[in-house]
Parts: C-alpha cells; sequence; structure tokens
C-alpha cells in the first residue's frame, strides 16, 4: 500500500507576508487619517471643517503624532523630524518642512526624496495640490471628490496658487464643483461635529 505524503496546509496571510500597500488600508477606519491616493501613495491627516485662504497650512504636532500612533503597530518609529521610518521593510513615510506662512502647498514637496515604495503624510489641501499635479483632470477630480467628502480641503488656497499652465487650467472651474461637494459633507455627519486635531 502506497502511503501518501501529508499535504502542507497553506498557512493564511499574516502581518508579515501581506504587502505595506494593503496593510496601510487600516488607516482608512481612523476618521482622521486616510489613503488619499494609492498610487501616489498621499496620506492625509484631517486637518478642519472650515478655512480661509490664508490660514496657515502645515501638519501640526497633534496630526502627526495620531499619525504616529496608528503606523507605530506596523512597525514604524520616528527616524527624525520629517521622517517616520519601517526599517525592516525598508519604508518611510515623509512629512513636508515647514516652509513661509505664505508658501503655495504645490511646493509642499518640493525638498522631499521620495523613493517609489515610500509615502507622504499631508495635510488635506497639501493631498489636493499632489493629486493635481499627479494626475489628468478626470481621475484626478473622482479623487478629490473623495477627499473632500471625508477631509475638507482649503479650496479657495488652491485656487489662489493655481498658474497658467494647461494641468492648473483644466482645475478652475471644476473646484466650484469641490466647494459644493464639500459643503454637503461637512454639513450632516460624520464631518459635521468632528473636531480638529489641536
Amino acid at each position: 500500500m502506497k502511503l501518501l505524503k501529508p499535504v502542507a496546509k497553506t498557512a493564511p496571510a499574516t502581518e508579515a507576508t501581506t504587502p505595506f500597500a494593503e496593510r496601510v488600508m487600516v488607516l482608512n477606519a481612523d476618521p482622521y487619517l486616510i489613503v488619499a491616493d494609492t498610487h501616489l501613495r498621499l496620506i492625509s491627516v484631517f486637518d478642519d471643517l472650515r478655512y480661509d485662504r490664508s490660514d496657515l497650512d502645515m501638519l501640526c504636532a497633534p496630526m502627526r503624532d495620531r499619525a504616529l500612533r496608528r503606523l507605530k503597530p506596523m512597525g514604524f518609529s520616528q527616524k527624525s523630524g520629517t521622517v517616520i521610518e519601517n526599517r525592516a521593510e525598508d519604508i518611510r513615510i515623509h512629512m513636508p518642512k515647514f516652509r513661509a506662512l505664505g508658501a503655495s502647498p504645490f511646493d509642499a514637496l518640493r525638498d522631499t526624496d521620495q523613493r517609489p515604495q515610500d509615502y507622504v503624510l499631508l495635510t488635506p489641501t497639501q493631498t489636493a495640490a499632489r493629486i493635481i499635479e499627479g494626475h489628468d483632470p478626470d481621475p484626478a477630480m473622482d479623487l478629490l471628490e473623495a477627499l473632500v467628502a471625508r477631509h475638507p480641503v482649503n479650496l479657495l488656497r488652491i485656487f489662489d496658487f493655481l498658474d497658467s499652465s494647461p494641468r492648473h487650467a483644466a482645475f478652475k472651474k471644476p473646484l466650484g464643483y469641490l466647494v459644493h461637494v464639500q459643503r454637503q459633507a461637512i454639513a450632516k455627519e460624520p464631518l459635521k461635529t468632528r473636531r480638529a486635531l489641536r
């Protein structure tokens, strides 16, 4: 009688074998954090519900702390003031350096050395600017509409910094529609009563 070799059972995917691109999506369950763009690897941190176009646009300490608390279970730790790192997987999450008060949100990543596997942690306004820069208008509008429905953006500030290039000009009219989408989102839960991280 021929003995059969036992078939090795395949273990379910574990934290160690699941790609980070899938694991990081757990951030979407946090009301203050979302992976706003998987292609550009953008993580947005909720900032506020309403803005003035001259408001300071930067990651404050509580916003950074919230992200770090959620990323620590994934093996991340603070490497420097602008980098959170998972050394085992060689992934960094970059945070923009502070710039002058009137700096354009389109310049937030100007000096960032982002490698293909790295992510960036941004305010919603900086995230929106990066989406505009990184996509054609139609896919960008889909991403922006999803973003403003969860993390309101300082759309007037974005408008002020749009230049005359064809890419930026394509967003001047659609920004009015995004203002409408954002107002509707802010008027109801879960955004209506959400407080900023301060």
